[in-house]
């Protein structure tokens, strides 16, 4: 059964770097070898040995209906068969479009690509041809892709300028992008008061979900809007993970409101969710800086496979079939896993934090809570990594790292959930094992 993946993993590697398509997927920060997927159905993972896990993973959060949701199913088989892209305009997209503007109204117009590291990247882009500035701020543990310009690292202090992140990433493609530590109103004010003059955007995730859950402190959003606003800088907020997922009109919907706003970003940028499972993002926002993309403006984006039809079609499918009930029901589950968890980690004496946003959470293994990447960088990832591998064991799959949030699905019924909890204590166990 495991010797099956290792086989693949041993082949994977010699023809795809490191084996895996997207770095977390190697098991990397918890060891051993990754499991291949071959099938899903509902909250059911199946991989190339057979043996099936209870999903908690859910595609990193695309999954909101359960895998291969008969409907959402059907509607790509049916495009498939009339086409799988055109490189023209399809009614689906205006639908979709639709439907997105429905749920978060000030998204006024929408212009679809396919990955979530295009909507940033173009939002990025954008923010610097609407106001004619060069500066981006953003904040360390917020992950928005891989574009060279948001690729950058915290330095000490205040605010540094950004160092580049990964290989292959200039210091010139950085330079105009500075870190701050998440959640300091105070340094977000200095840097504006220093240079807001040349800042053209601040780019946020809604609510971070990429260095664990570390939810925006009460009034954090609404500060970045009001500095912005004050300096004729841009909010982009990045609702790729959030949007759709923690509720109908994301982390803004739930934190700002949605008939009367207690703040509005500029441009959002949503994936994941928008669509249902297939490559598709959106770069989303007030129409009078969205119509300076092109043909319409001088700012230039543009993609063969953006607003391909069969990911249109999962979206349609998707956003029509995620009403209140399945926010509901989402909502509930994980609130019932996140006590279970706290339960048996208590129980096994393992120092630890639970931290959600809506319906996601994650874990942190450390005492007290977690409100800037530093925190999250300082707990015990060795004992996450036995917790992960005691869960696997017992047939449970939590995402390969400790620094991800946890998805559930409509699909995580009392069943499932049952089946979880059981897994918990054994998992609470190995996880003590040599804790610091």
């Amino acid at each position: 059964m495991v010797a099956l993946n290792e086989d693949l993993m041993a082949r994977a590697r010699q023809v795809i770097p490191g084996g895996v398509s997207s770095p977390v997927r190697a098991f990397g920060a918890v060891g051993g070898t990754p499991v291949f997927i071959q099938s899903a159905s509902g909250a059911t993972v199946r991989d190339v040995a057979g043996r099936e896990y209870l999903d908690l993973v859910c595609s990193w959060g695309p999954a909101l209906l359960g895998h291969a949701h008969p409907a959402v199913v059907e509607a790509v088989q049916q495009q498939a068969a009339r086409g799988l892209s055109f490189g023209a305009p399809t009614e689906a997209e205006v639908v979709l479009a639709d439907l997105i503007r429905g749920r978060v109204p000030a998204a006024e117009k929408v212009r679809f690509v396919s990955t979530g590291t295009e909507a940033t990247m173009t939002a990025v882009r954008l923010a610097r041809g609407a106001t004619g500035r060069d500066v981006i701020v953003k904040f360390a543990g917020c992950y928005h892709g891989h574009s060279d310009a948001l690729l950058a690292a915290a330095g000490s202090g205040v605010a540094t300028q950004g160092l580049p992140g990964s290989a292959g990433v200039t210091a010139a493609a950085t330079a105009d992008t500075i870190v701050l530590e998440y959640n300091d109103v105070d340094a977000l004010r200095a840097v504006f008061a220093e240079q807001g003059s040349r800042v053209a955007a601040v780019i946020t995730e809604a609510a971070p979900a990429n260095m664990g859950v570390v939810p925006p402190q009460d009034g954090f959003n609404a500060a970045i809007r009001q500095v912005t606003r004050d300096a004729g800088a841009l909010m982009i907020l990045d609702e790729v993970l959030t949007g759709f997922r923690v509720g109908p009109a994301g982390w803004w919907g739930l934190e700002a409101g949605v008939d009367a706003p207690a703040w509005t970003p500029d441009l959002f940028a949503f994936g994941k969710v928008v669509g249902g499972g297939m490559p598709l993002a959106a770069l989303a926002g007030r129409a009078d800086v969205m119509d300076l993309l092109a043909p319409l403006g001088p700012v230039y984006q543009a993609g063969t496979l953006s607003g391909n039809p069969l990911a249109t079609a999962a979206g349609i499918a998707t956003l029509s079939l995620a009403d209140e009930h399945v926010y509901r029901h989402v909502d509930k589950a994980s609130l019932t896993l996140q006590a279970a968890v706290d339960d048996a980690l208590v129980a096994a004496g393992v120092p630890h934090v639970v931290q959600r946003a809506g319906s996601l959470f994650s874990v942190f293994f450390r005492d007290g809570a977690v409100r800037d990447y530093r925190d999250a960088k300082d707990q015990d990832t060795i004992a996450f990594g036995r917790f992960f591998h005691a869960m696997l064991d017992q047939g449970v799959a939590l995402p390969p790292s400790a620094f991800e949030a946890w998805f559930l699905s409509a699909a995580h019924d009392d069943a499932v959930l049952e089946r979880i909890i059981a897994a918990l204590p054994q998992a609470a166990r190995a996880a003590a094992a040599g804790s610091r």
